[in-house]
């Protein structure tokens, strides 16, 4: 009876360590069916919102004392290029036409308690919601979107790297060190989405 008691023990086990194998293998083929489909999609929307992060980092800075002689207006079709899909939907929508009219609306009849500052964040929010469909949906989600944001990104670098003086100076100067890092997280995304894009 002991006997017969152990082998049937033994069965059970065996079947339960066939049917465990059988889960690690199906885990194993979704984590990397997983990563091949969307892992490379959602690192672009990563990074897209690091790099729209570092823009606004970088407007924030060029509105303190930490002026630069870079031209940051680029990094208003930057940022309209390169933020996630969710968040531009959220300001393509209701919610920004409502902030679009009021900048609007403060812009003309208010204009001298207007702040300097919230000018580009006002373009940013006309750009997204009067965008035409051609710019909004197809460019943003194609490769002519990420070349845009490439050539700023590069630009942008170039100009930082003259006006400080020179590479080492870039990164040795103690403003020039977060321009340099906010330019440089501009570069990842464009890099990354044109693998992606390419491969």
């Amino acid at each position: 009876m002991f006997k017969k008691m152990g082998f049937e023990e033994e069965a059970v086990v065996q079947l339960i360590n066939s049917d465990f194998r059988d889960l690690s293998v199906a885990a194993n083929q979704l984590a990397n069916h997983v990563v091949k489909l969307g892992g490379i999609g959602f690192g672009a929307s990563f990074f897209g919102l690091i790099a729209a992060i570092a823009a606004i980092y970088l407007l924030i800075l060029d509105r303190t004392n930490w002026r630069t002689n870079i031209l940051t207006g680029l990094l208003i079709p930057y940022i309209f290029f390169s933020l996630p899909s969710i968040i531009f939907a959220v300001f393509r929508g209701e919610i920004g036409k409502w902030i679009a009219v009021i900048a609007v609306v403060l812009r003309l009849f208010i204009p001298r308690h207007f702040p300097d500052w919230l000018e580009l964040p006002g373009a940013l929010i006309l750009l997204i919601v009067v965008a035409p469909s051609l710019f909004a949906n197809t460019f943003r989600n194609d490769i002519v979107g990420v070349v845009v944001c490439l050539i700023i990104a590069c630009y942008l670098l170039q100009e930082h790297i003259r006006a400080s003086g020179g590479f080492r100076n870039s990164f040795t100067k103690a403003h020039g060190i977060s321009n340099s890092v906010g330019i440089i997280l501009l570069l990842v995304y464009p890099i990354w989405a044109l693998v992606v894009i390419l491969f």
